[in-house]
């Protein structure tokens, strides 16, 4: 059986993922994961225990201005951002789809 070859990141995932790095450094308990789902979806996880009695809005308010500092194509790219604190991962209905996604149609 023929193994799957492996796409290398492209330039949007790369750029979020570099955003997610920073992210971890600057919040040094939190962990962000990124994936492309399909050629025009990114999605982003991002728990951190900071997030703790903030509602979506609020925890989106942190995130948001650090996202728009990425390129306009990267930025584009971003279709679901899940902002949890360690104690909601476990019961998420978002962080079990991010880690079981559904195939999506496109490629």
């Amino acid at each position: 059986m023929a193994k799957a070859k492996k796409r290398a990141p492209d330039a949007n995932l790369k750029s979020i993922r570099q955003f997610l790095k920073q992210y971890e450094a600057d919040h040094p308990n939190s962990s962000g994961a990124a994936y492309r789902r399909n050629s025009v979806s990114i999605r982003i996880r991002i728990i951190d225990p900071q997030f703790k009695g903030l509602d979506r809005v609020e925890r989106e308010d942190l995130v948001w201005p650090l996202l728009d500092t990425m390129p306009d194509d990267a930025h584009a790219d971003i279709t679901f951002l899940l902002l949890l604190t360690p104690d909601e991962v476990g019961n998420s209905p978002g962080n079990y789809e991010f880690e079981h996604p559904l195939p999506s149609r496109l490629s």
